[in-house]
């Protein structure tokens, strides 16, 4: 018996030293990688700016949280601002000679891409070159990559040019057929994020509001393509329709790309082009390093134009991968006390959520803007509460392909009471008034309870276009019929008053500045990227493995309405949510 116990005793402090000495590796690597990350870089003469396969472009710095369990992750974050700034000093930096695109699934919004491009284009203003070259390209990777002065494609690649594409999956008849009852509520006919329980089919309305929006987000970006490439705008359709992209030699053909060579080849080229010999080495910088090469924000400068993130879903409590109220608001109060922050800009990139999270903040955000201005910068989405949280703003900035608007209210309450009946489970319940038990998983919402939620629904809608009128200027009614829930693109917004202006970030941040009088300033991000230390104990938390390991499985919008069923933060009273997503890729 005691050679049992000696045997367990020694296998516990075997495995406690086992896990000790994995924790101290893991604290190791965090400290060697962030040794390297904070090391600046040197600009060799006669370099390359290379935009490639490890670079993914992000909204906010929350975005931006590596796996630090995969040590062979290789892949850079990179984020929107300062990719443009890095574009922008590249113009006049007598080191880099030009930019190479070799990105065959870049990762980034249309925005994001949109101000890429528009980048590139000021960038060659200066003479200098921009090639790319591609293998199998992915449509966002080729829409930039259009830019180029001369675009390379590989013989056995192709370009996936296909157009827009928005696909709704309805599962009323999934609902009824599994015995599940959804009790619905919402404000606008075009409130269509509760569409797909409720019908089989696309109403017209969506379909309506859909067809406007693809046309109005794809047209524009078509036009660029063509444009670039030479080609006429007729011939592109067909081109696009017939899908020739996807064959290299029609690529070619129909003005796609310019040659078909391999990347040895395309090395050659960007040698040439520098007048560099056989023998000497083509001397490639990533963005990531070049920015370091030259610095980034300077947090400690004592006239700051802050850029708050506002990036992901909205929800209560709090959180760190989405925006959480009680987190967010934090966030706000420090920058509203802040003697530093002359002026903030929000930048919003979130589909909305929960609408008391989003009540919460655009108070505080109300509060932050009585002391100092408040310049909102819209995304790829400011929809629904992500909209809501912007009628603090002095004014409003918007991209061209921003979703935006989508003001409108709804609610989604399910129930299990006709599965539960099949299998012979029933409830009953003892109250002490009529709506104690208002709701129940298997019996679903009271009369008293569904009237109430009906009444919370309409309450809320007209608060939000309440605020909508106040900031925009505008009466109730005029709100309400470019409201109802309906999402429009940032120019068609732009056109109809629900925004100021068409820029980018470094517009609004531009105008935060003149706003605040500041002629010399410096831009710093908040909330500010979590250190990989304080990573290493958030990603140990169960739920938040589990959450990823489920949306991992199941994709992200299927998770969204795993979530409407499962997470109390998701489901939380009434929503302002995004109803539709595009597929550019």
């Amino acid at each position: 018996m005691k050679g049992f116990f000696k045997n367990v005793l020694a296998n516990i402090v075997a495995i406690m030293l086992i896990g000790a000495v994995f924790f101290m590796f893991i604290l190791m690597m965090i400290v060697a990688g962030s040794f390297s990350d904070s090391k600046k870089t040197t600009v060799k003469s006669n370099s390359v700016l290379t935009l490639d396969f490890k670079t993914k472009i992000i909204d906010s710095p929350t975005e931006g949280n590596e796996n630090l369990f995969s040590f062979t992750e290789k892949q850079k974050n990179v984020l929107i601002y300062d990719m443009l700034q890095a574009i922008k000093n590249a113009k006049t930096d007598d080191h880099i000679k030009g930019i190479s695109i070799e990105t065959d699934g870049l990762q980034a919004g249309m925005t994001q891409l949109d101000d890429i491009r528009a980048a590139l284009q000021d960038f060659k203003k200066s003479g200098k070159f921009v090639y790319a070259y591609g293998n199998t390209v992915s449509q966002p990777a080729y829409y930039l990559g259009s830019v180029a002065d001369q675009y390379y494609l590989n013989p056995a690649g192709g370009i996936e040019l296909k157009g827009l594409s928005s696909e709704v999956l309805y599962m009323k008849g999934f609902t009824e057929k599994y015995g599940i009852g959804v009790e619905v509520i919402r404000h606008g006919k075009y409130k269509s994020a509760v569409e797909p329980f409720l019908r089989d089919d696309m109403s017209p309305e969506n379909r309506e509001q859909i067809s406007v929006l693809l046309s109005d987000l794809w047209q524009p970006n078509a036009i660029k393509i063509a444009n670039s490439r030479k080609i006429d705008t007729a011939q592109f359709r067909s081109i696009v329709d017939s899908l020739y992209g996807i064959i290299p030699d029609y690529s070619l053909q129909h003005k796609l790309a310019d040659r078909l060579i391999q990347k040895e080849q395309y090395d050659e080229i960007l040698k040439s082009k520098l007048k560099l010999g056989d023998k000497d080495k083509l001397n490639r910088i990533s963005f990531t390093s070049y920015l370091k090469s030259f610095g980034s924000d300077n947090a400690s400068a004592d006239n700051q134009v802050a850029v708050l993130y506002a990036s992901g879903a909205i929800y209560n409590g709090e959180g760190y991968d989405a925006i959480y109220a009680d987190n967010f608001i934090k966030e706000i109060k420090k920058l509203t006390e802040n003697k530093k922050v002359k002026a903030v800009v929000l930048r919003i990139n979130s589909p909305g959520g929960s609408a008391n999270a989003s009540d919460e903040i655009l108070f505080n955000l109300q509060l932050l803007k009585k002391k100092k201005p408040l310049i909102v910068s819209f995304g790829d989405y400011a929809a629904s509460g992500g909209y809501y949280i912007a009628m603090a703003a002095d004014r409003i900035f918007s991209e061209p392909n921003t979703l935006t608007g989508s003001i409108g209210v709804f609610g989604v309450v399910p129930n299990f009471k006709e599965i539960a009946n099949r299998n012979g489970l029933n409830a009953y319940a003892v109250n002490t008034n009529a709506n104690s038990n208002m709701y129940s998983p298997i019996n679903g919402v009271t009369p008293g309870g569904l009237a109430m939620m009906t009444r919370s629904v309409e309450q809320t809608y007209k608060r939000f276009v309440h605020f909508v009128s106040a900031n925009r200027r505008k009466s109730l009614e005029q709100i309400d019929e470019i409201g109802g829930g309906r999402v429009w693109s940032g120019t068609r917004a732009k056109e109809i008053g629900l925004v100021d202006e068409l820029g980018t970030i470094n517009d609004a941040v531009a105008y935060a500045a003149k706003k605040a009088n500041m002629n010399e300033y410096k831009v710093a991000g908040y909330p500010k990227k979590m250190s990989k230390f304080e990573q290493l104990f958030k990603e140990m938390d169960e739920d938040k493995i589990s959450a990823k390991l489920i949306k991992n499985k199941i994709g992200a919008d299927n998770y969204k309405i795993f979530e409407q069923f499962t997470n109390p933060q998701a489901r939380a009273g009434v929503l302002m949510e995004m109803p539709l997503s595009i597929k550019f890729d």
